[in-house]
């Protein structure tokens, strides 16, 4: 069988078994993500895996650039990486994505044993320039973050839904209402 042969097989077996998951997406012939952990939790990552024409001879390109990977550490990407790169490895000449998505879920807690939590209400710091601090950059500056009151909340509550997100049509005109402001033209 041919290369194109052999991924056209795995994309039919990969399509069977993770068809309904929600983890898993396709986002081409030859590129496939798939959500590793719990949705929003700090230890979880989008693993993308992207089939080169050489393969399953050449190793799959193994990446953790998603945007939903921001909240990890380079350090952690870059481990996570090599760690499925040498796993990739051991399985050059067969169809491994499957294998590969699973070694990621069975080790998940491996993986990402580096990775620390981070909260959102955690004091952010920056360093002040070196003309503020008399030329010490060691000193830090912390930056906390706005609190809002009670009714202030409660406001911004009732304008956004449970996404933050506003209801559709906010902005939406009522025509009628409209006109019956303006009036109506008369033909001169």
């Amino acid at each position: 069988m041919t290369n194109k042969e052999l991924q056209e097989e795995e994309q039919e077996v990969l399509l069977s078994i993770y068809g309904g998951d929600e983890c898993f997406k396709v986002l081409n012939d030859t590129t496939y993500q798939y959500r590793v952990g719990d949705e929003g939790h700090f230890q979880s990552f989008l693993l993308e895996i992207s089939w080169p024409d050489g393969y399953p001879d050449d190793a799959p390109d193994i990446s953790l650039d998603a945007f939903y990977n921001k909240h990890i550490s380079d350090a952690v990407k870059d481990s996570i990486v090599e760690s499925m790169k040498t796993e990739a490895e051991q399985w050059l000449g067969s169809a491994m994505t499957y294998t590969l998505v699973e070694y990621a879920k069975e080790n998940m807690e491996e993986l990402m044993k580096d990775q620390v939590e981070t909260t959102k209400e955690q004091e952010e710091e920056e360093p002040i320039s070196n003309t503020a601090t008399g030329g010490n950059p060691e000193q830090k500056k912390k930056v906390k973050k706005e609190h809002l009151t009670k009714a202030q909340k409660r406001k911004l509550a009732d304008r956004v839904d449970h996404k933050g997100e506003r209801a559709r049509g906010w902005d939406w005109v009522d025509v009628i209402k409209h006109l019956s402001k303006t009036g109506s033209q008369e033909n001169k």
